[in-house]
């Protein structure tokens, strides 16, 4: 009987580590998810990774040997020939030199496989133009809206990489010697719309500036040390006005920026995701959808913008799909 054709993907995000198994088909047969370490650097984010995988080939009711190959998704500069990971911003105690990622992956799972690596985001954009809500399109651009925000682009059905730092759309600028950004630049748009960027302006307004907010109190009855996207989502249901007021802002600056994208570009379609994004799905696409419109130079004949239709898991399946069956 032939071997079925197993794959694992890794979806490594800044709050969460997504791992999923799939078959020749792209069928997903197992999955785990388990939270990004927060201290240890490079060493235990390798080990958590490792971990993921191991889980999510038991809940398949494989084992790690079974595995074909593994694709992983990651944050920072990425040399996908040398299988490094450098400058990963959004991940605690992250180096600004190379991180060997997909030899230590291999050596922690002890399998002899290849082990692909690229940047997240364009693996969840390549999901989603292949098998997800742009399947029908020849040209793409993903917003990823999550930790910070990162970006996608295919055009004339292939990913377009530039000099190897293409899609970086939360770097955009939106404000002229605006907010300071994580990356240290000032008035990117993450600086307003980066879940990282959002927490530590939530963290400001309401320790030094004492606005009232619901956001921590949330935080320590789910147990999480970082504010998710989950309590954002459950801070706007219970009416917090500081939360509301920062996600409106975000809003904005997701618009400005995708409009001007979409003005250099000209993409068939515009697909959002990425963990806020997800959590609050089609009626805050639409927010960003009508942020967009008063940028956009074809404002009669915007591109369709629409949800992410793999959800969570569309990061972790584009990794998989950097494994040749």
């Amino acid at each position: 009987m032939a071997r079925i054709a197993l794959r694992a993907g890794v979806d490594l995000g800044g709050t969460k580590i997504q791992a999923i198994v799939v078959d020749g088909a792209h069928a997903q047969v197992g999955q785990a998810r388990l939270p990004t370490p927060t201290s240890g650097g490079p060493d235990a984010v390798v080990e958590s990774l490792a971990e993921s995988v191991r889980e999510a080939c038991r809940d398949a009711g494989a084992g790690v040997e079974q595995l074909i190959g593994i694709g992983l998704g990651s944050p920072g500069s990425i040399d996908a020939a040398k299988g490094t990971v450098a400058g990963a911003k959004n991940l605690s105690g992250w180096p600004d030199t190379p991180v060997p990622v997909a030899s230590k992956l291999a050596r922690a799972l002890g399998v002899d496989v290849p082990v692909r690596v690229a940047n997240d985001v364009d693996v969840a954009t390549h999901a989603e133009f292949e098998l997800g809500a742009a399947a029908e399109h020849d040209s793409l651009l993903g917003v990823f809206w999550g930790t910070g925000v990162g970006g996608g682009v295919i055009l004339g059905g292939k990913q377009w990489n530039g000099r190897g730092s293409a899609g970086e759309i939360g770097h955009m600028v939106v404000v002229q010697n605006g907010r300071r950004c994580p990356c240290g630049r000032k008035g990117c748009m993450e600086a307003y719309a980066g879940r990282g960027a959002m927490e530590a302006r939530a963290r400001h307004l309401h320790e030094e500036k004492h606005r009232d907010t619901k956001l921590f109190e949330i935080m320590g009855e789910r147990g999480r040390s970082r504010l998710t996207s989950g309590i954002w989502f459950r801070a706007v249901e219970r009416g917090d006005e500081l939360a509301l007021e920062l996600l409106e802002e975000a809003v904005g600056a997701i618009g400005a920026a995708a409009a001007s994208a979409v003005n250099l570009l000209d993409p068939a379609a515009v697909v959002i995701g990425g963990g806020l994004g997800i959590r609050f799905g089609e009626p805050w696409v639409e927010k960003i959808r009508q942020a967009m419109m008063p940028h956009l130079f074809r404002d009669d004949e915007p591109p369709p913008i629409a949800l992410a239709a793999l959800g969570d898991l569309g990061g972790a399946l584009g990794a998989a799909l950097l494994v040749a069956q």
